[in-house]
């Protein structure tokens, strides 16, 4: 019997989320809906222009993966999670978050002098989220930060696709990915963004190599990843990178294939606040229902709903009664 349901390695970042205008992101001359790196001066810029805009929340241990990670765990999955934090403030409330949300965590260079990743997530009026990454130490994530003994004891290896940004990340995704098919562990990918896969197309064609167990995308992922021109041309050029896949359609549901045959997932009503995490939801979800016996039809329902949830207030996190009260409800 495996001692983790999900093996995840990712980015470790502190989000900070401000509600912000159209014509604030046009002034700041900031791309709407999409993912941008950027450098700790250009962070701190952005900060101090939308000070007035900061939403006051909580800190929550993020990047999308350990988003995933996170949500999986309160539902009830074991978990475990490789990252890079430095050894200041964020850093350490960024192990302690993990630890609190019940996942264990191999951080190699917890003791460094760097810079705890960062991320400025600035939600528009329609619910769209835009984010501004300083990723810091976590830039460096690699091999080394594998740890091999945890994976093995794994059913599923989950690899954020932002990692393909990396000239040290993206060997380690794939490093990863030969570990898990080595030891006979299910490996799962999520596209992440629109723009990194058609920046990085390339590298995240290396990273799924001759294929993966699950993919994890929206439309327009899809769409670009495939290089079609529709949903259905998207998800029949899937099936050449990944056994199973799931896509998520937004206010449309979401779009499964199990192997076997596609399955539509109706839409959950909500009303969109703040789209952050949506996506990252959906993935935690779906993978703690499979990774617990579910068939792809009750974790893809159940997913939908954890996303249409998440999506109806801010933050990318649920709390742990709402985790709760999804269950009963399944």
């Amino acid at each position: 019997m495996s001692d983790y349901d999900i093996y995840g390695i990712g980015a470790a970042l502190v989000d900070t989320e401000i509600e912000v205008t159209d014509t604030d992101l046009a002034e700041l001359e900031i791309e709407k809906g999409v993912m941008t790196l950027v450098d700790e001066p250009r962070q701190h810029q952005l900060i101090d222009a939308l000070s007035a805009h900061i939403v006051a929340s909580n800190r929550a241990s993020g990047g999308s993966a350990a988003n995933s990670i996170i949500a999986a765990s309160y539902f009830g999955a074991r978990n475990f999670y490789s990252c890079r934090v430095a050894s200041d403030d964020n850093g350490i409330f960024y192990l302690e978050d993990l630890s609190a949300a019940g996942v264990d965590y191999h951080n190699r260079n917890g003791s460094c002098n760097g810079i705890t990743g960062k991320c400025l997530v600035m939600i528009t009026p329609d619910a769209e989220r835009t984010m501004n990454t300083f990723l810091g130490t976590s830039e460096h994530i690699s091999i080394d930060d594998i740890d091999v003994d945890a994976l093995v004891k794994s059913r599923y290896a989950y690899i954020e696709g932002y990692l393909v940004t990396s000239e040290t990340g993206r060997p380690a995704a794939v490093k990863l990915r030969q570990l898990a098919e080595e030891h006979k562990v299910k490996t799962a990918l999520s596209l992440s963004d629109p723009a990194i896969v058609n920046f990085f197309h390339d590298g995240l064609l290396e990273m799924v190599g001759s294929g993966v167990d699950i993919i994890f995308c929206n439309q327009d992922e899809a769409i670009n990843f495939t290089k079609t021109g529709s949903i259905e041309a998207a998800a029949e050029a899937l099936k050449q990178y990944a056994k199973t896949f799931a896509i998520t359609l937004g206010r449309h549901g979401a779009l499964l294939f199990d192997g076997e045959q596609t399955i539509e997932i109706s839409p959950y009503p909500a009303e969109r606040v703040d789209t952050n995490g949506a996506g990252d939801m959906f993935a935690g979800a779906f993978l703690f229902g499979i990774s617990r016996g579910m068939d792809f039809a009750s974790a893809g329902t159940l997913a939908n709903r954890a996303a249409a949830k998440v999506v109806s207030q801010f933050g990318p996190r649920l709390s742990p009664e709402q985790y709760d009260d999804l269950l009963k409800n399944d």
